[in-house]
C-alpha cells in the first residue's frame, strides 16, 4: 500500500505515520498545493497512491477542495471505484456540514481527531488493504 499524508498538524502527521508505515510506503505533505502536486506527480509516474488521508483545514487550500481536485484528476485518467485511490478524510470538524460535504466529493471515510488507530485499521480492512 502507497499512502499519502495530507496535515499541516507535525502531530498528527507523526501518527499516521507511524500507523501506515508498517504496512507500506508513506509519504507526508503539510499543504493542499502540496497534496494536489504529489498527487498528479504520482499518477504522471504511473506510480499512484492507494490511501490519502486528508486533513480538512489546512492554511492555503482546504481539504474538501483537494479531494475534489483529486477525483477530477482521476476522472480525466479514467479511474474510479477500485482503481482510484481511496479517502480518509481526517479532522477535527465533526459537524453534518462538512461530512456531507466530504461524502458528496467522494471520501471513502471520515474520521474525527483525535485519530482513532483501531478506527483507521477498521477502515483499511473494510477497503481490503491489510489483514487483521
Amino acid at each position: 500500500m502507497k499512502a499519502l499524508i495530507v496535515d499541516d498538524e507535525f502531530t498528527s502527521q507523526l501518527i499516521l505515520q507511524k500507523l501506515l508505515m508498517e504496512h507500506g510506503e508513506t509519504r507526508v505533505v503539510s499543504t493542499g498545493k502540496e497534496a494536489i502536486d504529489a498527487f498528479s506527480e504520482a499518477l504522471m509516474l504511473g506510480d499512484r497512491f492507494d490511501l490519502i488521508c486528508l486533513d480538512i483545514m489546512m492554511p492555503d487550500i482546504d481539504g474538501q477542495h483537494v479531494l475534489k481536485e483529486i477525483r477530477a484528476l482521476e476522472d480525466i485518467e479514467g479511474l474510479h471505484g477500485d482503481d482510484a485511490a481511496k479517502v480518509i478524510m481526517i479532522s477535527s470538524l465533526n459537524d453534518k456540514k462538512n461530512i456531507m460535504e466530504a461524502f458528496k466529493s467522494q471520501c471513502e471515510a471520515y474520521l474525527v481527531k483525535p485519530i482513532d488507530g483501531e478506527k483507521l485499521y477498521e477502515h483499511l480492512e473494510t477497503f481490503g488493504m491489510i489483514l487483521k
